[in-house]
């Protein structure tokens, strides 16, 4: 077996393309007023130049201080009024659930009958909203490495793209909240007292390896500063429209690599597989909307099976209840990371060792 790659080095001019391919897409989405225009743009616009053979980059450094912006405004959109409103969620999470585990199995019959995909392919094809997590796993089988990631890239792409233009076309999204104001010096004390707890908490929350801690620890401090009713400003919408950018921008650099003929023959794979997953969702979703008169979008947004920075941001940019998108996808991440190395190895007893014959 041949060495690994040492990873690859990125110019400084390769960042600045790549983030005036995003900023140039995000800001023709988003200021053409279509639903999360600022993250479907870029993402469309980097995606498509990677794909073309451009090298797009992203620095680590400026993903976590965008998650953090994030975290902060979606906890700022928060109210006490909407904390008040758990009494009912434990059914709907219950039910996200058993939807999870129905999707799954699912997707991976679909993969495997109509495309004869093996057993461990498909399955990690078929985890929704683990990207992570899954390529880690990728790494330590015999998958299809990349048919799986091709998937599950796929999937994001449509669900970040997609299900907010749906939202919109629907009239499903919620009311925008005015543009916040600030005037530094009636409000300079209180943004302190919102921005150096959050960010506390994001370290605090990645040092423990939380999921996505840099976005949760920032969003679970501004939730109780918000939802104590301790503050009550937020970030300028510039700022948050900025951050939504750069995590289009970052997603869309997942393409790099990939050739256009990898994508096209693994493309059909990729589409049935989400139909399947989000046929089998819907019905929990509508059952749900039915028995419970939730908003639709918000259980929309809460059981779609992308990933969980997209997923939140998609819930900020809808302007929907984020504390509920937040719960219900925090809960996605613990199930299927309790479940994933289980189901592992229980594929791994079914198939044959890989040099049998």
């Amino acid at each position: 077996m041949s060495p690994a790659s040492p990873p690859a080095k990125f110019t400084l001019r390769q960042y600045l393309e790549t983030f005036a391919i995003g900023g140039v897409g995000g800001m023709i989405f988003g200021l053409s007023g279509l639903p999360a225009g600022w993250l479907s743009g870029s993402m469309l616009f980097v995606a498509v130049a990677a794909l073309s053979g451009r090298r797009t980059a992203f620095p680590h450094w400026l993903a976590r201080a965008i998650f953090i912006i994030i975290g902060i405004s979606l906890g700022a959109v928060a109210s006490p009024e909407t904390l008040r409103g758990i009494a009912a969620w434990p059914l709907s999470i219950a039910t996200l659930g058993v939807s999870i585990i129905l999707a799954t199995i699912a997707s991976t019959v679909y993969l495997q009958r109509v495309h004869r995909w093996d057993l461990m392919s498909a399955y990690l094809a078929s985890v929704p909203g683990l990207l992570t997590q899954v390529l880690i796993m990728v790494t330590q089988t015999h998958a299809d490495a990349r048919g799986v990631i091709i998937v599950q890239i796929v999937r994001i792409v449509i669900l970040a793209i997609g299900v907010p233009l749906g939202i919109g076309m629907l009239g499903l999204a919620g009311s925008p909240p005015p543009h916040v104001v600030i005037n530094f010096q009636d409000s300079i004390f209180e943004l302190l007292i919102l921005v150096i707890p959050s960010v506390a908490g994001a370290f605090a929350l990645h040092a423990l390896r939380f999921p996505a801690g840099w976005l949760f620890g920032a969003m679970i401090v501004s939730v109780v500063l918000h939802g104590a009713g301790i503050v009550s400003i937020g970030l300028p919408w510039w700022v948050v429209a900025a951050a939504m950018c750069g995590l289009g921008t970052l997603n869309g650099t997942r393409f790099g690599n990939t050739t256009i003929r990898q994508l096209l023959d693994y493309l059909a794979a990729s589409v049935g597989s989400f139909i399947v997953g989000a046929v089998t969702a819907s019905i929990f979703v509508v059952g749900l909307v039915w028995f419970l008169r939730l908003h639709p979008a918000d259980l929309v947004v809460s059981f779609a099976p992308g990933g969980l920075d997209v997923m939140m941001i998609l819930a900020l940019a809808l302007h929907l209840d984020p504390v509920f998108v937040g719960a219900h996808h925090l809960a996605r991440f613990l199930l299927i990371s309790v479940s994933l190395p289980v189901a592992i190895r229980a594929i791994r007893r079914r198939m044959p060792p890989p040099d049998s014959i």
